[in-house]
């Protein structure tokens, strides 16, 4: 019975674990792939680095309303 419970308990904390970084914008480079992988097919993507030192440089030069 236990054994049984731990699948379903981890699916649900792999839920939780995509809701928080959905919110929190921490799957912003994984959508920046798929649709840079959609729109522009055959180029490379950016690095992880190069994609989050754009991404804050950006919101450097913009200021928008935000929590944080």
């Amino acid at each position: 019975m236990a054994t049984a419970l731990f699948p379903a308990v981890r699916k649900s904390l792999g839920k939780v674990r995509w809701y928080l970084e959905g919110m929190m914008g921490a799957d912003a480079y994984h959508r920046y792939v798929d649709h840079h992988a959609a729109t522009h097919p055959g180029c490379e993507p950016m690095t992880e680095r190069q994609f989050w030192r754009d991404k804050y440089d950006w919101e450097e030069r913009n200021p928008q309303g935000r929590c944080c």
